[in-house]
């Protein structure tokens, strides 16, 4: 069993020593002074999460650690950041090494596929889509880690060693075919936007806008009526990950005019939205209206709406679409919720660990403080 490191045993302390006055009862509510209902419900969300954030999944610890500390720039979520790029280094240094391995990608892409879930027919159509693309299973799968490396200010030759052989080996592998395939777009959307946008990020390859233009292609506003409830999830799901893949994932506002296709499309047929999507989908559409600069959008409004409608106040957090209140499958979705009705006035890059050093920052917030009441700068999205 891997050691926990020192910095996510002192992040674990504190999260202990913090979370005790929500576990008693002191979530705020839509009738604290200053407070709206939106924000109120996104603090009880987040109250629920942070009270039990101790024993998720490390995956799901570091998804919410990483989002929430880049919509508040809040130091205690820090540790766990740090521990996340600890383990993914380590993971890395492993995985380059190897690859000077011949055949070692081929096989670590056929495990890959054999070890993906098959629990719903979605994913065993992916499953079968993702075995008949050779090594794409592994290659994807390094791209996002590198990208993740990059955020934190990791991807160097001090923490790294040798990291260019995982860059050269990813722009020796034929992307493109796979980014703009038909079949693979109806039933990968959201994970081909994802991957342009890594692939740009790492100076592998710029397949954005071909991207874009080949899913506006296969998905115009016309065929919606025509799709089934999975296309069409798979199509809006798609395009929130264009605007959020844009702003790489939190970290800086898009131009609202680089994607004015998407969002007028998803203000005009509201209501269909909400009716055949889910609240991970309709939550990462009001996103993207902030995300470009449109809080005022009447869309916005309207998702917010629809999360406060979703709200389980006994279990205190939004449940699945089958009523499931299970925290660890449902953190994606009210990490989202946090974030869509309590937006912030601005958004905190990374974070860069190496300029953090190795110590968890003193905390200088013991309670969280929805973004109405933060003393930050002004939202600015930048000029269209």
């Amino acid at each position: 069993m891997r050691a926990i490191s020192l910095s996510r045993l002192t992040g674990l302390i504190f999260w202990l020593l913090l979370t005790v006055p929500w576990a008693a009862g002191s979530t705020p509510t839509s009738d604290t002074p200053g407070v709206s209902a939106p924000e109120a419900i996104a603090e009880a969300i987040r109250a629920r999460y942070e009270t039990a954030l101790v024993d998720l999944p490390e995956s799901k610890q570091r998804h919410y650690a990483q989002r929430l500390y880049r919509i508040t720039g809040d130091e205690r979520y820090l540790p766990l950041n740090r521990d996340y790029g600890d383990r993914l280094t380590e993971k890395l240094r492993e995985e380059i090494a190897a690859l000077a391995t011949p055949g070692y990608a081929e096989r670590r892409a056929r495990e890959a596929i054999a070890d993906y879930p098959t629990s719903s027919e979605k994913k065993r159509h992916r499953k079968r889509m993702l075995s008949q693309w050779g090594e794409i299973a592994y290659a994807k799968s390094l791209a996002f880690d590198l990208v993740q490396t990059k955020a934190y200010g990791l991807l160097n030759e001090s923490d790294l060693p040798d990291y260019q052989r995982a860059l050269a080996y990813l722009k020796s592998v034929n992307f493109r075919s796979f980014l703009l395939d038909a079949e693979v777009m109806t039933v990968y959307a959201a994970q081909i936007a994802n991957l342009a946008y890594y692939l740009h990020d790492l100076g592998v390859v710029d397949l954005r806008e071909e991207v874009i233009t080949a899913f506006r292609q296969q998905y115009p506003p016309t065929r919606n009526a025509a799709l089934t409830r999975a296309e069409y999830r798979n199509k809006i799901y798609g395009m929130t990950h264009l605007v959020i893949a844009a702003s790489d994932y939190y970290q800086k506002p898009v131009k609202a005019e680089a994607f004015r296709w998407a969002l007028n499309e998803f203000a005009a047929g509201l209501d269909p939205l909400l009716a055949r999507t889910k609240a991970d989908i309709y939550t990462e559409v009001g996103i993207s209206f902030l995300l470009a600069g449109q809080g005022e959008h009447p869309a916005v409004t309207q998702l917010q709406d629809a999360l406060l409608e979703a709200y389980d106040a006994d279990a205190q957090m939004i449940p699945a679409e089958d009523g499931s209140t299970d925290l660890a499958q449902g953190e994606h979705r009210n990490v989202l919720a946090i974030m869509l009705l309590d937006w912030p006035n601005r958004l905190y890059p990374g974070p860069v660990l190496y300029e953090l050093g190795n110590t968890p920052a003193p905390l200088n917030t013991p309670t969280y403080q929805s973004s109405a009441r933060r003393s930050v700068g002004a939202w600015q999205a930048p000029a269209e």
